[in-house]
């Protein structure tokens, strides 16, 4: 069976929770120039509304939204004129990723399948303007040894399906939450942080091998050997210090994306938002 096949979530994961409402949206504007992508670990979609969510994207104006860690049900309204696919996760207030675009989403596909990956809604994709979006939420291993042996199973699986998305020859954006810091530039305290998660050794390698299949890795190709992260603990002032970490990425592969910078300016997450421009080939 084709990896790229619509997953079959296990459980008692209704089918409504699956759900994707491009018929909600107003009609598509006309496009014009690249497509502005964001992807942003929320870190809890109500909790990020709070804090001024919407009042970022009415300003910034994405026409793709790549959310990671909504931990919600599918809230369609709660950012209005955006067609928008959610996969969330079976257990309530816990992971889950959606897809918002301003143009029509095709071919939403949800999950890889990974029966224990996708229990936990962390991966869908769709196409815009003929090219795969994909919103991907990797799983941490930070709490222990069961669930960083839950982690590498799920990269040996998701590099199998991303490997087959990229053989089927469709320019493909991923964006989203890997919880991997891929280069000792990509942490500010590396040395204290290679036996930790995140940082490991064999993670590190698996994230080289992952873009060697095809992928660019657009942030760090728009930034050169600059630093700059994506991600602070909320303790010991790290956001306050810039003691940070980059664990999010957007990817590409078949399509250019550029400009890609991570947005500091506000705190809605303990993530900052990262945003690019995929440069659409000309008709």
């Amino acid at each position: 069976m084709s990896l790229l096949a619509p997953a079959q979530v296990p459980g008692s994961q209704s089918s409504h929770a699956l759900w994707s409402a491009p018929m909600s949206a107003p009609a598509a504007p006309p496009l014009t120039g690249p497509l502005k992508v964001t992807t942003f670990n929320v870190n809890g979609l109500r909790s990020a509304l709070r804090k001024g969510l919407a009042d970022w994207v009415e300003s910034n104006q994405p026409d793709v939204l790549l959310l990671q860690e909504v931990r919600a049900e599918p809230m369609p309204d709660a950012l209005p004129g955006y067609h928008s696919a959610w996969f969330p996760a079976q257990k309530a207030g816990y992971s889950g990723v959606a897809i918002l675009s301003r143009l029509p989403l095709k071919d939403v596909r949800l999950g890889m399948p990974h029966d224990e990956m996708d229990a936990e809604g962390r991966v869908v994709s769709a196409v815009v303007a003929g090219v795969r979006f994909v919103s991907v939420y990797l799983p941490s291993g930070s709490s222990g040894e069961a669930r960083q042996g839950f982690k590498d199973r799920v990269l040996a699986d998701y590099q199998a399906w991303v490997s087959e998305l990229l053989a089927a020859g469709e320019p493909v954006v991923i964006g989203g939450d890997y919880n991997i810091a891929h280069r000792e530039i990509d942490l500010k305290n590396w040395r204290s942080n290679q036996k930790n998660s995140g940082f490991l050794p064999h993670e590190r390698t698996w994230m080289t091998a992952h873009l060697a299949a095809g992928l660019v890795d657009c942030h760090r190709d728009c930034l050169g050997e600059e630093a700059e992260y994506t991600w602070w603990s909320n303790r010991a002032n790290a956001y306050a210090n810039n003691v940070g970490w980059r664990i999010d990425y957007l990817l590409s592969a078949g399509v250019r994306v550029s400009g890609v910078r991570s947005d500091r300016s506000v705190r809605l997450s303990d993530h900052a938002p990262l945003t690019g421009w995929v440069e659409l080939e000309s008709e």
